[in-house]
C-alpha cells in the first residue's frame, strides 16, 4: 500500500505442555517457550509496531513467590525492547550463564520462565501510545483463580453501552476505553464464577485452603466467557491467561478478527496469522487450524485442550482487508487471493490501454502489491494467448516466417520503475513531518520510458486517502514523461470507516468519500449532503440495532467510473503533465479472489453488526459538524 494504514494488533499466545527440564533435554534449552514467543512477535511485526508486551505465568510455584511477570513497551523497537529488559532481569538473577543453569532452579528464580506466555503487538489510534494502553493488561487479585491477563486485536462500536453496563453492574471503571470494558467485564463475571464454586464447595464441607485448587481445576471458562461477551458488538480476538493456569483465545461471531492455532503434545501455540505459526513451529499448511467464529479456545490447568461455542456464529464476514494488505503474503490462500485479485483485473486494464501493448509498461508499487501484479501479468499473456491463437489460425497459411515471429513475440513490457525508500518511509511515520517529505519516499527507474509516448500501468492494493499518490507517487512518475499513468487498485473504491480494527475512522480521509461529494456539489444535488446528514441526526440516540446506514445515499447517483474519474481529478497534481486515470477493483471481483472472507464493509457499507451502521451515520455527523475524532470510543 502506497499510504501508512494502521491496523491494531497481533497476538500470539503459548502454553508449555512439558516441564522446563523436557525442552533443555529435547531442544538443548529451556528458553524454548520464550524463544518461540519472540519469533511469533518478529515474524507479526507489520501488525503492531507502537508498542509491545508479554506477560508470563508460572502454575505450580509456592506461596509467595512471584508467579506472574509481565513487561510492555512503547520504545521505537518495542519487540526487542521487552525481550532485552527479560533478559537483563535474568542476568541480575544469577551470575551464571543462562545456559548453565539448573531448569528447576530457573522455574523458581527467574521470571519469564513459566508455563504460560502472551504477547501483543499494539497500533495506536489518535496519538495515544502511552504505555498504558499497551496489552496485556492485567486485573489481579490474591486468589490465583481471579487474576487475569488479557491482550486482544479488536475494537468495540459499543463502548459507551458496555461502559454504562459496568457501572450498573456497581463497578467504577478506571478509564472510558474498549479494552478496559472488556477486562471488567470478563473480570466481574470471572469473579462471579469464582464465588459460585466457593459457596457451593463451601455448603460440600471443604476448608478454604482445599476450595482454592478445586475451583482451579473445575472453573467454567466457557461460561465466564458466554456471560462477559453477551453485549459487545465489534470484531475481536481476544486472548486471557488466568493466574492458576487456565487459558483462552476467543473469536467474535462474524469472524472479523483472526485467529489460529497449533497444538501437539508439547505445546500449543495460537497467533493472528496461519503462516507465522507455520513457519515458527516448521508444520504443514493443514496442521495449522482456524478458531472458528463465535468459538474460544480453551486451554485448562491440567492441559487439556478444547474449542467451545460461545457466541452463535452469525454469517461469516472476515475481513477482506486482511487478504487484501494487513496479513502476510506467505499464506497460501492469501497469496494466491492477492494474485486472483490482479487477473480479475486484466481485462479492464486491456480495455483502458485499448490494447495498445507496444505504447505501455506495466508496473506496481511496492511491497504489497507485487502479488497482485503477478496475477494482472498473469491475466494480460493469457489473454495473449488466445489472441496469437487467434490471428495465426485467421492467416493460416498466408504468413511469413517473419510474421508469425511478430505476433508470437507480442508480449507486456514490463519493469520496476517505482523504488521505495524503506528507511525514510519508517522516518516520516511522524505525522507532523509526512507532508514535506512525503514526496521523497519513492524513487524511479529513469530512461525505460519513452517520452510523451508511453502509457504507465501501476497497481497498488488500495487507494485510501490518496495523498501519497498525489503528493508523491503520481509527480515522481511524471518525470519520466510518460503520455499517461494508469493507476490501478486491487481493491475497490474505500467509502465507509472501519469499526472493527484498522485505523479508518474518518470519512473526508477516504478519497472516494471527498470524490462523491464534489460531484454532489458539481451536479446540482448539494441538498442531499444536507438531507443524509438530517436522517443520521434523526437516529444518533436510537439502539444501535434500529439505525439505517444513509451515508449511502451519497454515493448512490453515481457510478464507480463517475467517482473514479473524480478521484483522478482530485489526485491529478496541478503541474502533472501527464494524463491521470484511476482503475478499480469491482466488489463482485473482490468477493471471486476472496470467496471466504466476505467483510466488505470499507467498500459497501454492509456492516455485520449494529453498532457499525451507528459509527458511519456519527461518522457522517462529525465530517458535516467539523469535529475530527473518531466515531466511535
Amino acid at each position: 500500500m502506497s499510504e501508512l494504514i494502521k491496523h491494531e494488533c497481533g497476538i500470539a499466545l503459548i502454553r508449555l505442555l512439558k516441564p522446563l527440564s523436557f525442552y533443555q533435554e529435547k531442544y538443548g534449552t529451556w528458553q524454548y517457550g520464550l524463544n518461540k514467543l519472540y519469533l511469533l512477535m518478529e515474524k507479526q511485526h507489520n501488525r503492531g509496531q507502537d508498542g509491545a508486551g508479554m506477560v508470563n505465568i508460572k502454575i505450580s510455584l509456592d506461596p509467595g513467590q512471584e508467579y506472574i511477570s509481565r513487561y510492555r513497551s512503547v520504545e521505537q523497537n518495542p519487540i526487542s525492547d521487552v525481550f532485552r529488559k527479560v533478559q537483563k532481569a535474568w542476568k541480575k538473577a544469577s551470575v551464571k550463564k543462562p545456559e548453565d543453569l539448573d531448569p528447576q532452579w530457573v522455574y523458581e528464580h527467574l521470571p519469564f520462565t513459566g508455563e504460560l506466555f502472551l504477547g501483543h503487538l499494539r497500533y495506536g489510534t489518535f496519538g495515544r501510545n502511552s504505555i498504558e494502553f499497551v496489552h496485556p493488561v492485567l486485573r489481579q487479585n490474591n486468589w490465583k483463580s481471579r487474576n487475569l491477563a488479557l491482550a486482544g486485536n479488536f475494537n468495540m462500536t459499543n463502548t459507551n453501552e458496555l461502559f454504562m453496563k459496568l457501572i450498573e453492574l456497581g463497578q467504577h471503571p478506571k478509564a472510558y476505553t474498549d479494552t478496559v470494558t472488556v477486562l471488567e467485564k470478563v473480570g466481574h463475571f470471572l469473579d462471579e464464577e469464582n464465588q459460585l464454586r466457593f459457596r457451593q464447595y463451601k455448603n460440600e464441607g471443604y476448608t478454604n485452603r482445599e476450595i482454592s485448587p478445586l475451583i482451579e481445576l473445575n472453573l467454567d471458562v466457557q461460561k465466564v466467557l458466554e456471560r462477559a461477551s453477551k453485549d459487545w458488538d465489534g470484531g475481536y480476538a481476544i486472548a486471557g491467561l488466568l493466574g492458576h493456569g487456565d487459558a483462552f483465545v476467543m473469536r467474535d461471531p462474524w469472524g472479523i478478527r483472526p485467529a489460529h492455532y497449533y497444538y501437539d503434545d508439547e505445546i500449543v501455540v495460537v497467533a493472528s496469522e496461519r503462516p507465522v505459526i507455520q513457519t515458527v513451529m516448521d508444520i504443514h499448511y493443514d496442521q495449522v487450524r482456524e478458531i472458528k467464529p463465535g468459538e474460544a479456545l480453551i486451554i485448562k490447568k491440567d492441559g487439556r485442550i478444547s474449542n467451545e461455542l460461545i457466541r452463535v456464529p452469525h454469517k461469516r464476514t472476515s475481513c477482506s482487508f486482511e487478504r487484501i494488505y494487513f496479513s502476510r503474503g506467505s499464506d497460501k490462500d492469501i497469496y494466491l487471493e492477492r494474485k486472483k485479485l490482479g487477473l480479475l483485473l486484466a481485462p479492464k486494464i486491456l480495455h483502458t490501454i485499448g490494447y495498445d501493448f507496444a505504447n505501455t509498461i506495466f508496473s506496481y508499487i511496492p511491497n504489497t502489491s507485487e502479488t497482485a501484479f503477478y496475477g494482472m501479468i498473469q491475466g494480460i499473456r493469457e489473454y495473449l494467448v488466445e489472441w496469437k491463437i487467434q490471428e495465426i489460425r485467421e492467416k493460416n497459411g498466408s504468413l511469413t516466417n517473419d510474421q508469425i515471429k511478430e505476433i508470437i513475440s507480442v508480449e507486456p513490457r514490463v519493469e520496476k520503475i517505482a523504488v521505495k525508500d524503506v528507511k525514510l518511509r519508517t522516518f516520516i511515520a511522524d505525522e507532523g513531518s509526512r507532508h514535506d517529505l512525503v514526496a521523497h519516499v519513492y524513487d524511479v527507474t529513469y530512461g525505460l520510458i519513452r517520452n510523451n509516448r508511453d502509457t504507465l500501468v501501476i497497481i497498488d492494493d488500495s487507494i485510501v486517502r490518496g495523498t501519497t499518490l498525489r503528493d508523491s507517487i503520481i509527480r515522481i512518475l511524471d518525470r519520466l514523461h510518460p503520455k499517461k499513468i494508469i493507476v490501478v487498485s486491487s481493491a475497490p473504491q474505500i467509502r465507509y470507516p472501519d469499526c472493527y480494527g484498522i485505523d479508518m475512522t474518518r470519512l473526508d480521509s477516504f478519497v472516494a468519500f471527498n470524490a462523491a461529494i464534489a460531484l454532489l456539489r458539481e451536479t446540482g444535488r448539494g441538498e442531499l449532503i444536507d438531507s443524509v446528514y438530517q436522517k443520521c441526526k434523526e437516529q444518533e440516540y436510537l439502539p444501535k440495532e434500529e439505525v439505517v446506514n444513509y451515508v449511502k445515499e451519497i454515493y448512490r447517483p453515481f457510478t464507480d467510473e463517475q467517482i473514479s474519474g473524480k478521484i483522478a481529478q482530485l489526485l491529478k497534481p496541478d503541474d502533472c503533465d501527464a494524463e491521470v486515470e484511476i482503475v478499480y477493483q469491482t466488489v463482485d471481483n473482490l468477493h471471486q479472489a476472496c470467496p471466504d472472507d466476505t467483510g466488505d464493509w470499507y467498500f459497501t457499507g454492509n456492516y455485520p453488526t449494529p453498532g457499525g451502521n451507528r459509527v458511519v451515520n456519527a461518522s457522517y455527523i462529525n465530517y458535516i459538524e467539523g469535529r475530527h475524532g473518531r466515531a466511535y470510543s
